[in-house]
Parts: C-alpha cells; sequence; structure tokens
C-alpha cells in the first residue's frame, strides 16, 4: 500500500496509538513517525498477545501476555489496522510553550557568513579565552617565529668548467645527440 505525504496520517503524531499487526498481537505506543510503504515507528511500545489456555486447566480462558518493547519500527506489510488510544500527552506541550518563552540570557546574536562583516571581536571573558598561561600548550617564546640563518660552510663553492661546444655535422639540426632529421628509410617515433 502506498501513501502520500499529505495524508491524514500525519494529524495523529505524538498520538498514543493501538496497532494490530497480522500474527494477531497488538502493540500501543506513541505513533511517531510513518513513510510512504505504512511503516511505523512506534516510542514507548508495549505488546499484548492472546495466549492458549493452560494444558492443565479445563476453563476456555485466555490469557494474556504484556511485554515492554520500547521504541519500534513496523514493516507495513504486517499492519492491519491502527486506532487511536489516547491523545499526545500534555507534558510535551508544555515543555515546548516553557522552552519558547524562556528567558533571554546574556548572549550576544550575531551574524555571520558570507559578505557580512562581524563586529569587532570584544575580549573574551576569562576562562573562555583558551588555555591558561603555562598550562598545557607550548610556552609562548616556542609559537614565535625563528629568523633563519643560513648554515655555515666550511668549504667555498666549487666551480666547474664550461662544456665543450657540441660541433654538428651539416644538416643536422640542434637538440640532443644523435637526433637529427630522419635519414633515408627511417621513421622517427
Amino acid at each position: 500500500m502506498s501513501m502520500s505525504k499529505s495524508s491524514k496520517m500525519l494529524q495523529y503524531i505524538n498520538y498514543r496509538m493501538r496497532v494490530t499487526i497480522q500474527e494477531g498481537r497488538q502493540l500501543v505506543g506513541k505513533f511517531m513517525a510513518f513513510d510512504r510503504h505504512m511503516n511505523l515507528v512506534l516510542g514507548d511500545c508495549e505488546e499484548f498477545r492472546k495466549l492458549p489456555p493452560a494444558k492443565g486447566k479445563k476453563t476456555n480462558e485466555e490469557r494474556e501476555d504484556l511485554r515492554t518493547l520500547g521504541l519500534v519500527l513496523l514493516r507495513g506489510e504486517d499492519v492491519i489496522s491502527m486506532t487511536v488510544e489516547g491523545p499526545p500527552p500534555p507534558e510535551e506541550s508544555r515543555a515546548k510553550a516553557v522552552s519558547a518563552a524562556a528567558l533571554a540570557g546574556p548572549g550576544i546574536g550575531r551574524a555571520a557568513g558570507r559578505g557580512i562583516p562581524t563586529a569587532p571581536l570584544v575580549q573574551a571573558q576569562p576562562g573562555l579565552a583558551g588555555p591558561v598561561r603555562g598550562v598545557g600548550g607550548p610556552a609562548p617564546g616556542m609559537m614565535q617565529p625563528q629568523i633563519s640563518r643560513p648554515p655555515q660552510l666550511s668549504a667555498p663553492p666549487l666551480s666547474y668548467p664550461n662544456p665543450p661546444p657540441v660541433i654538428r655535422p651539416p644538416g643536422q639540426m640542434p637538440g640532443y645527440p644523435g637526433q637529427g632529421p630522419p635519414q633515408n628509410g627511417e621513421r622517427s617515433t
């Protein structure tokens, strides 16, 4: 079964839902997400299943087993039905309202990014300016640029004589020795 994103399912996000799956089990949990294949994510999920009556008893009483599962991902193929168990818990909406009305702190908002100049930096508060002098990290003198001086050589530089001029026979082009225009019947590679 394929579903669209503008489904009515979106209005039930965070509701407490009871989902019946193919094996007859029922899962109850907070409906957190779904996709177009009807795969479901349930949070704080509990599983209820009917057990056959005990063999030693004569009454045909079915027992119900309860397991706590936690976060569950259900494959859409296995889902038979979904029913609403209850609305979203009220503490979530209250927590959102409290965080939205939180008091502003001493921080400063500044624009940062491409092409927007930032305000000049203010001296950082103590403890936020980096490592304390002398504790951790290299000493301040080690971080200063060093002036490099050429090493003292023990011998004067050597001079080499100029190589003798290359004398080429007539018709040979200048280049590497042995290279010239192709001779009759030869190919140049």
